[in-house]
C-alpha cells in the first residue's frame, strides 16, 4: 500500500490551487484538491474577476446605448431601457460556464475533488468534511477575503451595507452608492453602478485614490473619474455607518482631523482591500507561524519552513491577483516534481477593468527614482491615431527605463484597452527589454499599441507624432 493516499493535495480550488492540482496531475503526481465551495473557480470565478468584468461590459454597453453617445458615430438610439435581471443572469451564466469548465478540466486530468474544508491534523495530514487525507505534498491555495471595516457590520442579504460580493448582486440600482476605499475593486463596482444610473461617492483614506500605483496615473485617473461623474472624496476617514431601514448614513472626517459630515447612501460598498485565508487551516498542529500580515511566508520555490507543506497565491506576500496564483500553482508543481518552477515577481502586470482601463507592470516613477537615475518617455493616447478615430483619447503610456542601461524598469499605462496592452510591456520587461528595443519593433497601424512605441521613442526624447 502507498505510504499516502496522494503525492499532492491542493487546498484551495481558485487561480493558484485549481491550475497547480491540473499541473500536478499532468506531470504523473496522484492529486487531490479541497475545495468547500459548491463550485471550482474561487472567489476569482464565482464572485470576483469574472462576474465583476461581465458586469463592467455589460453596463459599458447600456451607458451606451442610453446616454446618446453614439448617435456621433451615426448610430441613433432611443428608448433604451435597463433589465437588470438579465444582466445580472448573463453575469451568471458567464460564472456557471467559467466553473463548470474547471470542474470539467479536474476530471480530464483525473484530479480528485474533495468537497469540504481542509483542516491540519499533521503535516502530511488534514481532515476533509470529517475524513483524514493524507498527502506526501499539500499545498495551502486558500486565497484572500474582504478586509472587514471595525465597527461596520456587512449584510450582503440585506443589500445596504455589502462588500465585493453583495455589491455584484444588488436587486435594484442605487440612487446614492458610496464607496469606502478607492482602489481597484472599488473603481470597478462603482464603475458599474454609476453607468446604470447611480450617484456614486468614493471615499479614500489616503490623499490619493489607486494606492500603490504610479503616481501620474493616479492623478490622471482621479481627473477622469471625475469627468465621468464620480465624486471623490480622499483624505477622509469613515468613522461610522448607520443603517436606517433601507438606507445609510455614513459619517465622515479628514484624515488629518476636522469637522465631521454625514452622507446618506441607499448602497454603502465597502472595500479596503483583502486579507488572506488562514483561519481555520490548523496551521498550529504543524507549527506554520504568519507574519504581521497574516501570511504565510516562503522560499522562492514556494515552501514553507513545515517539510512537505507548501503556499501559493493570496495567503503569501505579494500582490493578490489571480494570474499571481495560477503562474506559481505551475511553478510549485513543477518544484514538486522536481522541476524548476520560477515566477519572476518583478514582472508582474495589474489592470483596473475601468474607462478607460489602467494597467501598470514593474517600477513606479517613485519607486525607481529610489534606485537611481532614470529616463521617462510619455505619448498621450491624444496623439494615437486608432484612439482619435475611435473619438475614446483618455490617458497615455508612461515608460520608465534606467537612464545608463536603457533597461525598461516599468510601464504605466491609461488607455481603453490598457489592460491588452500592458502584455508587450511585460513580455519586454521578461526579456530584459530596452526602450530602444520596443521603439524599433514595427507595430501594425493604426493601433493602440503604436502609443507604446511613441513612448519608448519618447524616452530618448525622439517621439515622431507629439
Amino acid at each position: 500500500m502507498a505510504e499516502f493516499d496522494y503525492d499532492v493535495l491542493v487546498i484551495g480550488a481558485g487561480p493558484g490551487g485549481y491550475v497547480a492540482a491540473i499541473r500536478a496531475a499532468q506531470l504523473g503526481l496522484k492529486t487531490a484538491c479541497a475545495e468547500s465551495r459548491e463550485t471550482l473557480g474561487g472567489t476569482c470565478l464565482n464572485v470576483g474577476c469574472i462576474p465583476s468584468k461581465a458586469l463592467l461590459h455589460a453596463s459599458e454597453l447600456f451607458e451606451e446605448a442610453a446616454s446618446g453617445s453614439l448617435a456621433k458615430f451615426g448610430v441613433k438610439i432611443s428608448g433604451a431601457e435597463l433589465d437588470l435581471p438579465a444582466m445580472l443572469g448573463e453575469k451568471d451564466k458567464a460564472v456557471k460556464g467559467l466553473t463548470g469548465g474547471i470542474e470539467f478540466l479536474f476530471k480530464k486530468n483525473k484530479v480528485d475533488w474533495l468537497k469540504g474544508r481542509a483542516t491540519f491534523t499533521g503535516p502530511h495530514a488534514v481532515t476533509v468534511a470529517g475524513k483524514a487525507v493524507t498527502a506526501k505534498n499539500i499545498v495551502i491555495a486558500t486565497g484572500s477575503s474582504v478586509t472587514p471595516l471595525p465597527g461596520v457590520a456587512i449584510d450582503n442579504d440585506g443589500g445596504v451595507v455589502v462588500d465585493s460580493t453583495g455589491g455584484l448582486s444588488l436587486a435594484k440600482v442605487p440612487e446614492h452608492m458610496v464607496v469606502i476605499g478607492g482602489g481597484v475593486i472599488g473603481l470597478e463596482l462603482g464603475s458599474v453602478w454609476r453607468r446604470l444610473g447611480a450617484k456614486v461617492t468614493v471615499v479614500e483614506y489616503l490623499d490619493q485614490i489607486l494606492p500603490g500605483m504610479d503616481g501620474d496615473v493616479r492623478k490622471e485617473a482621479a481627473k477622469i473619474f471625475k469627468k465621468q461623474g464620480f465624486a471623490i472624496k480622499t483624505g477622509t476617514k469613515v468613522t461610522g455607518v448607520t443603517v436606517n431601514g433601507k438606507s445609510a448614513t455614513v459619517t465622515v472626517e479628514p484624515a488629518a482631523g476636522g469637522a465631521s459630515e454625514a452622507i446618506d447612501a441607499d448602497v454603502v460598498l465597502v472595500a479596503i482591500g483583502r486579507r488572506a485565508n488562514t483561519e481555520g487551516l490548523g496551521l498550529d498542529a504543524i507549527g506554520l507561524a504568519l507574519n504581521a500580515r497574516g501570511q504565510i511566508e516562503t522560499d522562492h520555490e514556494f515552501a514553507t519552513t513545515v517539510p512537505g507543506v507548501w503556499a501559493i497565491g493570496d495567503v503569501i506576500p505579494g500582490p493578490m491577483l489571480a494570474h499571481k496564483a495560477e503562474d506559481e500553482g505551475v511553478a510549485v508543481a513543477e518544484n514538486i516534481a522536481g522541476l524548476t518552477g520560477i515566477v519572476n515577481h518583478d514582472v508582474i502586470p495589474a489592470v483596473v477593468y475601468t474607462h478607460p482601463e489602467i494597467a501598470s507592470v514593474g517600477l513606479t516613477e517613485e519607486q525607481a527614482k529610489e534606485r537611481g537615475a532614470i529616463k521617462i518617455g510619455k505619448f498621450p493616447m491624444m496623439a494615437n491615431s486608432r484612439a482619435k478615430a475611435n473619438d475614446d483619447t483618455d490617458g497615455f503610456v508612461k515608460i520608465i527605463a534606467d537612464a545608463d542601461s536603457d533597461r525598461v524598469l516599468g510601464v504605466h499605462i491609461i488607455a481603453t484597452p490598457a489592460g491588452t496592452m500592458i502584455a508587450q510591456a511585460a513580455q519586454a520587461m521578461e526579456f530584459g527589454a530596452s526602450s530602444e528595443d520596443i521603439a524599433y519593433t514595427c507595430h501594425a497601424h493604426p493601433t493602440h499599441n503604436e502609443a507604446v512605441k511613441e513612448a519608448a521613442m519618447a524616452v530618448r526624447g525622439q517621439p515622431i507624432h507629439i
